[in-house]
């Protein structure tokens, strides 16, 4: 099996006599804080979380199912950026669909694109023993995140590529896709073509801008002259840069949205300010009903249920046994074109 790739041997599991003996505790003590029973001093509990923090040690929650003789638990971790966004949920669903066949139960988290709660999760994760890992990763390094006892575990990364080891992973082409819609939009007449993204310290985000401004240069755009709006994360903020930059004194002619979330917010900043039908707009994600609005949203589609499908795919490969270099797997956008994406600039 392909094996994560990172610097030092791997150590032993840390079990609760580890602990005892780093606290100066018994077991039984250990098991009580553990599992937040009563009976044990502040000061006691202190102790012990403190030592269980230094051997990195997880509450092993599925013991009793490591009695059987096969010590595969039959589940996989899935972390995603929210399970309330559209994007994700059909991962999840394409994940389910997939590893139900095979008797594999999927536990979902949100990541909220914390990395605190990305290093969290994981050890929950890891804490009810679970066969392998698909994460979509937020920290500027996923070294640390796995714990020495836990590097042979299975993992595939989705969304994002991982940084500070090597494993399989399974991407939309991010710079490819925005690429197209600048292009789409210059070949609609529009020279000045707004961009409203997500969070820079997301590598999607930053490859969306990068594909957006290479295809724009390469077309004899001076981008550094465009309207740029980032950090956008959810609705009303990219609602609110959208009215910033329509009610300006010189506003863009179109509007590139980099996410399905600033694409909302664009739609009722233009619905607001009666300009739907006025000012372009494409944005990167399909979502359900896009279709129905008036016009209809013109979109890059990066298939989500394609990623989880295939991601679902390489994890059981890896949990089964194969041990082929890890590789990166990008699935390819698809431009839908519904009509908001096809409003022509202003003739005067």
């Amino acid at each position: 099996m392909s094996k994560l790739s990172v610097s030092g041997g791997s150590k032993p599991r840390p079990t609760m006599k580890h602990v005892a003996a780093l606290a100066g505790v018994g077991i039984k003590t250990v098991s009580r804080v553990m599992n937040d029973e009563a009976g044990v001093s502040q000061a006691t509990k202190e102790k012990v979380l403190l030592a269980a923090k230094q051997l990195n040690y997880e509450l092993d929650v599925t013991a009793g199912s490591l009695r059987r003789t096969s010590r595969r638990t039959n589940t996989v971790g899935l972390l995603l950026p929210s399970v309330s966004n559209p994007f994700s949920a059909e991962i999840h669903r394409a994940m389910e669909d997939a590893l139900i066949k095979k008797g594999v139960a999927v536990f979902a988290a949100s990541l909220d694109d914390e990395p605190e709660r990305e290093e969290a999760m994981v050890r929950a994760f890891l804490g009810r023993r679970v066969d392998g890992m698909v994460l979509t990763p937020i920290a500027t390094n996923q070294a640390h995140i796995i714990p020495d006892h836990s590097r042979e575990l299975p993992v595939v990364f989705i969304d994002r590529e991982p940084v500070g080891l090597q494993a399989d992973a399974v991407v939309a082409d991010n710079a490819v896709g925005a690429a197209k819609a600048a292009k789409h939009l210059f070949d609609g007449g529009h020279r000045k073509i707004a961009y409203l993204g997500d969070r820079t310290d997301i590598q999607t985000a930053r490859e969306r801008r990068r594909g957006f401004n290479e295809a724009l240069s390469e077309l004899g755009v001076v981008t550094s002259a465009l309207p740029v709006r980032e950090n956008l994360h959810d609705v009303e903020s990219a609602r609110l840069a959208a009215i910033e930059i329509l009610t300006s004194q010189d506003p863009p002619t179109a509007l590139f949205s980099s996410q399905n979330l600033v694409t909302f917010g664009c739609m009722r900043a233009l619905r607001e300010l009666g300009l739907n039908h006025k000012v372009a707009l494409v944005g990167f994600d399909d979502f359900a009903l896009s279709d129905m609005v008036d016009p209809g949203v013109t979109v890059i589609a990066q298939h989500p249920e394609k990623i989880g499908a295939l991601a679902a795919e390489r994890l059981m490969a890896r949990i089964e046994g194969d041990s082929q270099p890890p590789q990166t797997y990008v699935v390819e956008t698809t431009m839908i074109i519904r009509g908001s994406g096809e409003i022509p600039p202003p003739t005067n």
